[in-house]
């Protein structure tokens, strides 16, 4: 089994006593990660999805608990933002029953962080789960290897299951994609157009790394600015896609509310197209790079709990740099090059070196990509 980075967060969290919610998109391996750290005979696992679950927890009691947990000491709850009112709920076990180690996943954070993090405000932890990262997967086999499985995840992502069913990606990713993918979105929502959803995550995976218009996807979806604004926040809280802003401090014709849309995983954003062409064939090889680069750093930052801003750059002139951090005050900006050729010729646009010289400046490329995604080892 590959060994997850949040795995002694989760041990330490438990420790603590405090109620544990572990979120991240459907089949990321939360419940598998659980089940590896604890004795399952000392765990009640419930699941959300089951109706009879979700009757429980209408007419919970601690002492009606009891009689279910028996001498069960870890309660394990998943898919617990399909449970309603579960904050409040999560409260009255952890009050009544204090010996008792409550975890919780979801995987879709509308609903569940707002009927969680007041009722629970002090108790409890707050943990992400994402697909494989490049960190893992090194740790799992070596540098060399996942080095050389890059032209791999770039068309497949890295998923645990399509990672670990060499040969069968492409079933697995449809399975996925089409199962699970808008499971939480059509439930909670109440989304009934699914044809128009599915267009707009079309829309999206073919603009990654480009700049998105609200009224340019409202005109190719066929609704409205305010609801295709709308849809992206339920697909970022699913864990499908995240938001990339722009940074502006200085220059009157910096962008200043623009914006990008990646996402978390190649492999879904290539069945959504149902392109898995070999990168040597593709013509957004580049994209796909980018889409892979900013997603891995993104879990990384949140495995390292690095407290990190993270934007583009662009100017009306169509002057751009792909990816800029700042931590502590100090900015990086970083440019993404699938080939080494383009890699050695990169630079900062001028206007952004002019106005930002104290900013440090990298180009990531497949040859030196360990320095942007691997945690330096003492």
């Amino acid at each position: 089994m590959i060994e997850r980075m949040s795995a002694g967060k989760i041990r330490d969290a438990a420790n603590s006593r405090k109620i544990v919610i572990l979120l991240g998109a459907r089949q990321v391996g939360k419940t598998t990660l659980l089940k590896s750290l604890f004795d399952s005979d000392s765990i009640l696992w419930l699941n959300g999805d089951e109706l009879d679950v979700q009757n429980l927890f209408e007419t919970l009691s601690a002492q009606r608990f009891k009689v279910y947990l028996g001498t069960k000491k870890i309660v394990v709850i998943d898919e617990a933002q399909r449970i309603s009112n579960i904050g409040l709920r999560l409260k009255v076990l952890a009050d009544s029953l204090p010996d008792l180690q409550i975890f919780a996943t979801g995987s879709s954070s509308f609903d569940f962080a707002n009927n969680v993090n007041e009722p629970l405000t002090g108790s409890k932890r707050e943990l992400h789960l994402f697909p494989l990262s490049f960190e893992e997967l090194v740790n799992h086999s070596d540098l060399l290897t996942e080095k050389r499985m890059i032209p791999h995840r770039l068309v497949f992502g890295s998923y645990p299951e399509v990672v670990t069913s060499q040969g069968n990606e492409i079933e697995v990713l449809k399975e996925l994609s089409q199962s699970y993918l808008y499971k939480d979105i059509l439930t909670f929502e109440k989304i009934r157009r699914s044809d128009r959803l599915i267009k707009l995550l079309q829309a999206l995976a073919w603009q990654i790394g480009s700049q998105v218009s609200y009224n340019e996807l409202a005109q190719t979806c066929s609704m409205d600015a305010k609801t295709v604004e709308h849809y992206i926040n339920i697909l970022e809280q699913a864990f499908i896609v995240f938001r990339l802003g722009t940074f502006s401090r200085n220059l009157r014709n910096e962008l200043k509310n623009s914006r990008k849309v990646y996402f978390y995983d190649n492999g879904i954003r290539n069945a959504i197209i149902a392109n898995f062409s070999p990168i040597e064939n593709r013509n957004d090889a580049g994209a796909l790079w980018e889409n892979y680069v900013i997603s891995e750093r993104i879990k990384k930052l949140s495995y390292d709990g690095s407290f990190t801003n993270s934007w583009f750059w662009r100017t009306k002139e169509q002057q751009e740099v792909d990816y800029i951090e700042e931590k502590d005050g100090n900015f990086c900006a970083y440019e993404f090059k699938w080939s080494d050729i383009s890699a050695k010729k990169a630079r900062l646009p001028l206007t952004f070196s002019r106005s930002y010289p104290e900013a440090s400046f990298s180009v990531i490329s497949p040859q030196n990509v360990e320095d942007f995604l691997l945690t330096p080892r003492i």
